[in-house]
């Protein structure tokens, strides 16, 4: 395409070569656009016709003057966070990019943890966990797209915050942010009430505006990808295999010292130091996890990567990231955390280490449940 063209809903600029970055519509849907005068991109075009958004991803740059320009604005921040990937779907310093704007902090997939684990200690945990990243929400709620009743609890919680000002929707790729503007649509809206429109005209910014009864609008905003996560070694079969959507089946092994557990062809984790206990594994219920000896474990990988432990699959080994090392010294109940992957709670004192792919977090942090 030698001349630019802008989509009229949000003023992304139109592209027909990646469908999962911003202003993205096929060539037919274009051609068909430009013969009618209204071209819209695949995303707008979504929302306008079956009343579904769907995330796309914006560079690091483009955020950072998005979020900026939220700074400049009278609005409330509703800044959501993928439970299950706390670590992986925290945007740092996001407090200094929204100037003096209140932040209502949204723990999405809670339907994901275990039951047993009591949503006080839950909302206390996240809380801890965002003040020690900078974040000081004025409130938390917890909640689960697939539920209408939880959309309807979030929804008094956001009008309780707002006092009529705008809403701006922000968080990370992949915490299911988009799945939740849908339910919010789904339980609030019917097609004829969602518009598409952009405050900044000829950017490509990609907001997608929907209107409250009131004429203020809730925002949702492009998620920011954060390299770090595993989602973004993976194709969409693996991804099925890791990312879970069923209630987590927590599953328990006594781990001598010098033992190793694989999961998958993703990550591992050594126990080397400490008496024989128990270690629990929070991950989806459809990932292989394999036992073995620590000191054959790297030969046991480089000959079972792909097969027996997989994902990933066998023709995506030769492009898969080599798995780097990170050792910890525990002292108190730690989760050992592989970012978009899951945990693993460390109840006892020792040395332990976990390997995951070059490139993606394997942090410590005080144990969830």
């Amino acid at each position: 395409m030698t001349e630019e063209i802008h989509c009229i809903g949000c003023g992304a600029l139109i592209q027909t070569e990646n469908k999962d970055e911003m202003g993205y519509t096929p060539v037919s849907a274009l051609n068909k656009g430009i013969e009618s005068g209204e071209v819209y991109c695949q995303r707008c075009f979504r929302l306008r016709h079956y009343n579904d958004i769907y995330d796309v991803a914006m560079s690091d740059d483009d955020f950072l003057r998005l979020l900026n320009s939220i700074g400049q604005t009278d609005s409330l921040i509703v800044y959501v966070v993928d439970i299950f990937d706390f670590n992986g779907s925290l945007i740092s310093g996001l407090h200094r990019f929204v100037g003096d704007n209140p932040v209502l902090l949204v723990g999405n997939k809670v339907d994901i943890l275990p039951k047993s684990l009591k949503k006080g200690k839950l909302t206390q945990w996240m809380r801890e966990r965002a003040h020690e990243a900078g974040l000081h929400p004025i409130d938390i709620v917890l909640t689960s797209a697939k539920k209408k009743n939880a959309m309807f609890d979030l929804l008094d919680e956001i009008e309780k915050y707002r006092k009529g000002r705008d809403v701006y929707v922000v968080g990370v790729t992949n915490v299911g942010k988009s799945t939740l503007i849908n339910a919010i649509i789904s339980a609030t809206a019917g097609v004829d009430n969602v518009i598409t429109t952009s405050q900044f005209p000829g950017t490509t910014l990609d907001k997608i505006e929907i209107p409250f009864e009131d004429g203020s609008l809730l925002i949702d905003t492009p998620g920011i990808i954060h390299r770090h996560q595993m989602a973004h070694y993976l194709g969409k079969k693996d991804l099925k295999l890791t990312s879970p959507t069923k209630e987590i089946k927590p599953k328990v092994y006594q781990l001598n010292a010098g033992q190793t557990l694989f999961l998958g062809g993703l990550a591992r984790f050594d126990y080397i130091q400490g008496a024989k206990t128990a270690f629990v594994v929070y991950v989806s219920n459809e990932l292989y996890l394999h036992r073995t000896k620590l000191e054959t474990a790297t030969d046991f990988y480089k000959t079972h990567v792909g097969e027996l432990l997989k994902p990933p699959a066998k023709d995506e080994v030769t492009d898969f990231p080599e798995l780097v090392r990170f050792e910890y010294s525990i002292k108190e109940p730690t989760d050992l955390v592989f970012a978009g992957l899951g945990w693993i709670t460390v109840k006892d004192p020792g040395v332990v280490a976990g390997w995951a792919p070059k490139g993606v977090d394997v942090v410590i942090r005080k144990a969830l449940i």
